[in-house]
């Protein structure tokens, strides 16, 4: 229902083609994450070439901020063709409006109607939180035909959940690898894996709060989170709402952005399964 694609520079009028196992469109950067690459922190990997090598160079907690200069962050920075991309709902109703999906269409300008908004209005806070709620009521009304359909389809006797051909690891190639995706709540999630031998060589996985909350990458351009706190006028900074109420549009889980380490930023196990 929703297109694959990418909207660029708010430009509603074209939807990008995306290719996930296209090596140059998809890049994730450490230039300022806690991680090394054997090739140097300023070079893009594509998750099928991807490496994880903590290297926490940060200060010793407790702190009162961070060097945003240096490295800062526990998540890399993913790209798509160089740019810093927004997944979530209001990436996913964009898409919907910029195909021309009426019932989008019609329920966005009818809520920006009656806000007195333009259609650029979208591209906030606001608009974040309202596609959120925008895109519930798309989807509960698709849903019945969705069941439907699939009732339809049990009653045909097609029963199959899954495509079992490649099930056997004896059919494998000596090497092969894949994606997985799919639209989580939060936006896009992707997994790479590279099997060698009939065992995992690389398995990376790019989360949704990776692509929004990933830190500046090699050419110092900002993530969605820290782009959409750009301009913010704190009413009161001892009581920063305004950054909670921006961010936490993002619906953020940073689960994905935690490693616990030892005091001298050292790991404390590592789990090898032979």
């Amino acid at each position: 229902m929703v297109p694959r694609g990418a909207i660029l520079n708010r430009d509603l009028s074209h939807i990008q083609e995306v290719d996930l196992t296209a090596a140059a469109d998809i890049q994730e950067f450490v230039s300022h994450s806690w991680y090394d690459y054997a090739g140097g922190k300023d070079i893009g990997l594509h998750p099928y070439q991807g490496e994880t090598r903590l290297n926490y160079s940060g200060p010793a907690p407790p702190y009162q901020h961070l060097d945003t200069s240096a490295s800062y962050s526990w998540l890399k920075s993913p790209r798509w063709k160089g740019h810093a991309m927004e997944t979530g709902p209001l990436a996913r109703v964009l898409m919907l409006y910029a195909s021309g999906h009426e019932p989008t269409r019609d329920l966005a300008n009818k809520a920006l109607a009656q806000l007195n908004l333009p259609l650029e209005a979208l591209f906030s806070t606001m608009g974040r939180t309202a596609a959120r709620a925008l895109e519930c009521k798309i989807f509960a009304d698709a849903m019945p035909q969705w069941y439907e359909s699939l009732m339809a389809n049990i009653a045909a006797g097609d029963v199959s959940t899954f495509n079992s051909k490649l099930w056997d690891p004896a059919s494998w190639p000596r090497r092969s690898q894949g994606v997985g995706f799919l639209e989580a709540p939060r936006g896009s999630l992707a997994h790479w894996i590279v099997i060698e031998d009939g065992k995992i060589s690389n398995y990376q996985a790019v989360v949704p709060t990776t692509w929004n909350a990933g830190p500046r990458d090699a050419a110092g351009t900002e993530g969605p989170y820290e782009a959409a706190l750009k301009g913010h006028h704190l009413l009161d900074p001892k009581q920063p709402l305004e950054i909670l109420r921006t961010i936490h549009s993002f619906d953020p889980c940073l689960a994905c952005a935690v490693h616990v380490i030892d005091p001298d930023g050292e790991e404390l196990i590592r789990v090898r399964v032979q």
